[in-house]
C-alpha cells in the first residue's frame, strides 16, 4: 500500500524545540542527564521485580510491563529529536514519520489500557480481598497486558491507516519535534473533516472514556477505605494516591492534544515534551518511591 500512494511530499523538515542554537544545547544537556538517571531507574524496576521472589504479586507483575512499555514509549521520538540538536538541517522522511505515528499512539494506547489493568488489580485487591488469588491471578495478568498490547496495536494500525491516505502535496514544514497526525492534518491539501472526526473517535473518545472509568473507580476505592484500619488504609492509599497522580500525568496532557477536534492546541509542543520525554519514563518511579516494599528489594539489588 505504501508503494501506491499518491503525494508528493518526499520528507519533512522539523523545526524542532528551538531555532536558538545555545538553548538547543541547554535543552539537549537536560534531557541527557534526565535519561542517564531516570532510565537505569525503570531497568532496575524491572530486573529487581524478575529476581525477587517476593515481588510475584500481580501489582509489581503489571508495574515491570509499565516500565517496560515506557522504555519502548520513550524510544520512539527522544532519540531522534536528540540527534537532531547537532543538525542544522532537521529532517524526516515519509516512511519514518508514518512508522513514528504508528509506534507513537501503538504505545501510549498501550500505556492507557495498562493503566485500566492496574486500576482493576488495585480496584479487587480493596474490594473482592477474598476473591483476589483467582479474580487477579498470573493468568488473568497476563490476558490484562496482553489485551493491553492488542489494544494498543489496533489503535496504532488505525492511526497509521488514517494517515497514510492524507493527500500531501506541500509546504512539508512541520512545526514539532516529531511527527504526529496533527500535523499532516495541517498540510492536507483536502478536506480533513471526516479524518479529524474518526481520528477524534479514535484518539479523543479513547482517551477520555478510560480517563473517566479511571477516575470513578479510583473514587470507590477511596471510599471504600474508609472502613479499613489505620495500617491497612495508609498502605493502600499511598499505592492509589501513586496511580491517580500518574493517570492525572499521562491522561492529561493526552487530553489536552488529542480531546480537543477541529482547532489548534496552544503550547502543543511544550505539552508534548512532556507527554512524549518526561512524563513516561517517570511514571514507574512514583509508584517505587511510594512504595516501601520495591524500594527494599532495590536497595538490595544495588548493593549486591
Amino acid at each position: 500500500e505504501m508503494e501506491h500512494r499518491n503525494y508528493t511530499v518526499s520528507e519533512f523538515v522539523l523545526l524542532g524545540l528551538s531555532q536558538n542554537h545555545q538553548v538547543q544545547m541547554i535543552i539537549f544537556s537536560f534531557f541527557l542527564i534526565f535519561y542517564m538517571v531516570i532510565l537505569p531507574g525503570n531497568i532496575l524496576i524491572i530486573v529487581t521485580v524478575w529476581r525477587d521472589s517476593q515481588l510475584g504479586s500481580p501489582m509489581y507483575f503489571l508495574l515491570a510491563n509499565l516500565a517496560f512499555l515506557d522504555i519502548c514509549y520513550c524510544s520512539v521520538t527522544p532519540p531522534k529529536m536528540l540527534a537532531d540538536f547537532f543538525s542544522n538541517h532537521k529532517t524526516i522522511s515519509y516512511d519514518a514519520c508514518m512508522t513514528q505515528i504508528f509506534f507513537l499512539h501503538f504505545l501510549g494506547a498501550a500505556e492507557a489500557f495498562l493503566l485500566v489493568a492496574m486500576a482493576y488489580d488495585r480496584y479487587v485487591a480493596v474490594c473482592k480481598p477474598l476473591h483476589y488469588s483467582r479474580l487477579v491471578s498470573r493468568s488473568v495478568c497476563c490476558v490484562l497486558v496482553g489485551a493491553a498490547w492488542g489494544g494498543g496495536f489496533i489503535h496504532g494500525i488505525i492511526l497509521f491507516a488514517l494517515s497514510i491516505h492524507l493527500p500531501l502535496c506541500g509546504p512539508n514544514i512541520l512545526d514539532n519535534f516529531f511527527c504526529d497526525i496533527h500535523q499532516l492534518l495541517k498540510l492536507s491539501c483536502a478536506n480533513t473533516y471526516p479524518v479529524e472526526l474518526l481520528m477524534f473517535l479514535n484518539n479523543g473518545a479513547v482517551i477520555i472514556m478510560c480517563f473517566i472509568l479511571l477516575l470513578i473507580s479510583y473514587t470507590v476505592l477511596l471510599l471504600k477505605l474508609q472502613a479499613q484500619s489505620s495500617k491497612a488504609k495508609n498502605k493502600v492509599a499511598s499505592t492509589c494516591v501513586s496511580h491517580i497522580i500518574v493517570v492525572f500525568i499521562m491522561y492529561g496532557p493526552a487530553m489536552y492534544i488529542y480531546g480537543l477536534p477541529f482547532q489548534a492546541v496552544p503550547m502543543e509542543k511544550v505539552v508534548a515534551v512532556f507527554h512524549t520525554v518526561i512524563f513516561p519514563l517517570t511514571n514507574p518511579m512514583i509508584y517505587t518511591l511510594r512504595n516501601q516494599e520495591i524500594r527494599g528489594s532495590m536497595w538490595k539489588l544495588v548493593r549486591k
